[in-house]
């Protein structure tokens, strides 16, 4: 029996030019590795018995994965918005910012703040939807921000703020 599951929220539609190009990028790659994958099953699935047959399944699996992100990306693609202009109060933050913060600590972090598909923790990159974006939106260069984190409230204070 399954197990209902709400629909997520709406994503915002906001993507930098650089994610965007990733995204196509991505999905150009993903059809030409779905070629190669369907060469490789129709080669397995003229072995026999494809009960038993561990490259067939695996294949199988493969291209319902990369048929799963392809459907995703078409759908996704149309609807997004490419912001790529500075805002008029650049001292501001707004989405696509680098955003410099000092915790109680003196710790210094630099985030910058992206679409929910682009998003990298390795980057620091945090999607425009995260509490920490939500929390960092409209704030200027000496403002304190609390960001409700699930240890508790975390205060910041925005130390530079940048659209390069």
């Amino acid at each position: 029996m399954a197990r209902y599951r709400p629909p997520q929220p709406k994503a915002s539609p906001y993507i930098t030019r650089e994610g965007h190009q990733a995204l196509q990028q991505e999905q150009k790659t993903l059809w030409q590795r779905r070629a190669e994958v369907t060469r490789a099953l129709t080669a397995a699935a003229a072995e026999g018995d494809r009960s038993e047959n561990a490259e067939y399944i695996y294949r199988k699996k493969e291209l319902r994965e990369i048929d799963r992100r392809i459907r995703y990306l078409q759908k996704r693609l149309p609807e997004l918005k490419i912001v790529d202009t500075t805002p008029d109060d650049p001292t501001r933050v707004f989405f696509g910012a680098r955003v410099t913060l000092e915790d109680r600590t003196g710790k210094q972090i630099t985030y910058r703040i992206v679409g929910p598909d682009e998003f990298d923790t390795r980057k620091e990159y945090i999607s425009l939807d995260s509490p920490m974006a939500q929390a960092l939106l409209k704030q200027a260069i000496g403002d304190e921000v609390a960001v409700k984190t699930p240890r508790g409230e975390t205060r910041y204070r925005v130390l530079d703020v940048n659209y390069r």
